[in-house]
């Protein structure tokens, strides 16, 4: 056996095995969707869980849904999500997902989510960027994260979830899945198991400063990537235009919410001058054009940050408890001054590569939530369609995982050596921040992929290495998305080819080989 796998001595040169119909890798709101559906279909579902905290506890803003006996309509919905899409979406997937949005919605509150009302038993709605009407329900004003993520682990509190497990590998046997390596604290083990489905979330630690929690390391991409599975639209990472400023910030820092602005917040320069007066939305525009208005006007004025000023909000620390707190923390009152804020790495549009049940290609492999591509956000991501899509998707995956596992019997997994390499972290980041992050061009990326070039063999032996190289592998299939397009489209910004190109209105799926070729 080679590289990064330290195997011990026990059967099948691992340590400990299990048996499972189906593996969920993740606990955010796309995983434990799945999980609960699995398990309420009598799957034998064990979930594995890396680190206690998820992106859906952090997200602020809400669940973008339509509500019945409103004015609002799944068409109109669909059109805001295809304008924001930039011409990659694929309408039968959003159309499908936006459809089954409030049937979603309802089984969570059957599970114990509890969202804000306008008056008894009438939730109550506001707006965001790139939308039409008023449709985000939201909890705890700006905390619907924390209250998705709090009914849904209340529901799954009886499933058997591993905590501190890493994965490590999809094994298969070239046709099918047949089950997970993983790392523990008792060392490597096999999860046989005939459906594995793959909710990781994110890749925003591949920058320097983030939205995201710890644990957003874009394991999924590369757990995708080594099983042969192709990663689509992996160019488009949505840079939210207000992440909380701090100069020597690294690392997760805390997002500002888009829905102050549906509330009547205003982004300014230090000069007081507005950033998207050429957009009809202005403000409300969807947030690729956003953040790019603000990338821009910091490169013109060489300031640090812009601010957005809350101050015309009535109770606004009640209405946006999570904000108002995240800001006095960082000694700021966003009651009576405007709020610093920078564009920061956020959300990935695109991922692993699946259909709107979160099959891939390969026999048992599924994915769902942030770390899948089903076609719901082309190039840039309508907000709070994230969660929208976890619950449809994730509970979608989880019960066609059963039947799946139900119909393929009871494989039998073998851990194969892999050597695997690794840049240092802060390199890492410090160069995506540099070349690849709101604004990007041929020579920046050029520089990347060499330093990708020097990255070193490293043995996944703890999470911190599993990770860096997870990193190294999301970052570099990422670069090659971005050479391979050579226009402006959605959240993916190049200088040096500033325009739309029609004959690009396509989306790219990249596998290992042709990621790796794009660099050389």
């Amino acid at each position: 056996m080679t590289g990064g796998f330290a195997c011990g001595a026990g059967g099948n040169g691992v340590d400990w095995q299990q048996r499972a119909d189906v593996v969920v890798i993740g606990t955010g709101v796309a995983g434990l969707a799945a999980a609960l559906a699995a398990h309420r279909k009598g799957g034998r579902t064990v979930v594995l869980s890396k680190a206690p905290d998820t992106a859906t506890f952090y997200a602020q803003g809400g669940i973008a849904v339509v509500l019945p006996h409103t004015e609002d309509s799944v068409d109109a919905h669909v059109r805001d999500t295809l304008a924001a899409g930039a011409g990659l979406c694929d309408p039968d997937a959003v159309r499908s997902i936006v459809a089954d949005g409030y049937q979603a919605v309802a089984d969570l509150v059957d599970d114990g989510a509890r969202f804000d009302e306008s008056a008894p038993g009438q939730w109550a709605l506001t707006r965001e960027g790139g939308h039409s009407r008023r449709r985000i329900i939201h909890a705890g004003g700006d905390a619907t994260g924390a209250e998705v993520q709090r009914a849904l682990d209340y529901a799954a509190a009886t499933l058997d979830i591993r905590r501190n497990h890493i994965a490590l590998q999809i094994l298969h046997d070239g046709s099918a899945v047949t089950g997970v390596l993983v790392r523990n604290a008792d060392g490597l083990g096999i999860v046989h198991a005939p459906s594995v489905i793959i909710a990781t979330g994110g890749l925003g630690h591949v920058y320097q400063a983030t939205t995201n929690p710890e644990g957003s390391t874009g394991d999924g991409i590369a757990l995708a990537l080594w099983a042969g599975i192709g990663v689509t639209d992996l160019e488009f990472v949505q840079f939210h235009p207000t992440m909380l400023f701090d100069r020597d910030g690294a690392g997760r820092r805390p997002l500002i919410t888009e829905a102050l602005r549906g509330e009547g917040a205003v982004l300014r320069d230090a000069r007081g001058e507005s950033m998207t007066t050429h957009h009809p939305m202005g403000d409300l525009a969807p947030r690729d054009i956003v953040a790019a208005a603000i990338e821009a006007r910091l490169r013109e004025t060489g300031d640090e940050c812009v601010f957005l000023d809350a101050r015309s909000i009535d109770h606004l620390a009640q209405r946006f408890p999570t904000v108002t707190a995240a800001c006095r923390a960082a000694g700021i009152d966003p009651t009576r001054e405007p709020i610093p804020v920078v564009p920061g790495a956020h959300y990935s549009c695109g991922g692993v590569a699946t259909d709107v049940h979160g099959r891939t290609d390969l026999p048992g492999l599924f994915a769902a939530g942030e770390v899948a591509r089903t076609g719901m956000h082309g190039a840039n991501r309508l907000a709070s369609n994230s969660l929208l899509e976890g619950l449809v998707v994730g509970a979608r995956a989880g019960r066609v995982a059963v039947e799946h596992a139900h119909n393929a019997g009871a494989p039998m997994a073998k851990a194969e050596g892999r050597q695997h390499t690794a840049l240092d972290r802060p390199a890492l980041q410090s160069a995506m921040t540099d070349y690849a992050s709101v604004v990007r061009d041929a020579a920046g990326l050029r520089r990347l992929a060499d330093a990708l070039a020097e990255a070193t063999p490293r043995p996944m032996t703890t999470r911190a290495a599993a990770e860096d190289v997870a990193l190294t592998v999301t970052a570099r299939a990422l670069i090659a998305a971005a050479l391979a397009r050579t226009e402006s489209r959605g959240c993916h910004h190049r200088s040096d080819h500033p325009d739309a190109d029609p004959a690009q209105a396509f989306s790219r799926t990249l596998h290992g080989d042709h990621a790796a070729a794009c660099l050389r």
